[in-house]
């Protein structure tokens, strides 16, 4: 790839939006090539290989480990996780809306961009799951350090009720309509 193209490619987030503030999140983080590494579904149930467990695992730990969050619902699937974050409270309140850096401050070099970046509280979530999920992935197959992750995740702010019921079942459904997901191979 050519650092052009990695450098001017278009952010999935929402510009000059906090994600450390307080709200709702539904977040799908793929695997790699999208390989089914977790499991398989079998009659419309996820069923969770050792893979699947160490990501299942680290998932029930991120509210003990991150502190003002909650998980109403998540699936861990064969090839991606699809999760609800309801971020309560920031403990870290004071990093405000940098994920998405207004113009006038992206004249900063790459390295505070980063830095800035890696601060907020939605980033460093999902980064501490997948870097913990990898390393403990690759201990079980006894391989050197590799992430089983695409880069990046999807996330979509929910805004209301209504969405948060609807995103909520799809994510309780989601191993019945596996055939149809997007994510099937």
């Amino acid at each position: 790839m050519n650092n052009n193209f990695k450098h001017s490619r278009k952010s999935l987030r929402l510009q000059s939006y906090n994600y450390s503030a307080p709200g709702y999140y539904f977040i799908t983080i793929c695997t790699k090539n999208r390989e089914c590494v977790f499991g398989e579904i079998n009659n419309g149930i996820s069923v969770l290989n050792k893979q699947g467990k160490i990501a299942e695992k680290f998932w029930l730990k991120m509210p003990h480990t991150y502190q003002g969050i909650r998980i109403p619902t998540f699936v861990v699937m064969p090839n991606h996780v699809h999760s609800v974050i309801h971020i309560v409270k920031n403990p870290n309140s004071t990093v405000g809306a940098i994920h998405e850096l207004p113009l006038r401050l992206r004249n900063m070099s790459q390295e505070e961009f980063r830095k800035k970046r890696r601060q907020m509280y939605l980033s460093k979530i999902i980064g501490w799951y997948k870097m913990n999920v990898s390393r403990d992935i690759n201990k079980s197959l006894d391989r050197s350090e590799e992430s089983c992750w695409q880069r990046n995740y999807y996330e979509h702010i929910i805004r209301n009720q209504g969405s948060l019921n609807r995103i909520t079942e799809y994510i309780n459904i989601n191993p019945q309509l596996w055939e149809r997901d997007r994510y099937f191979q």
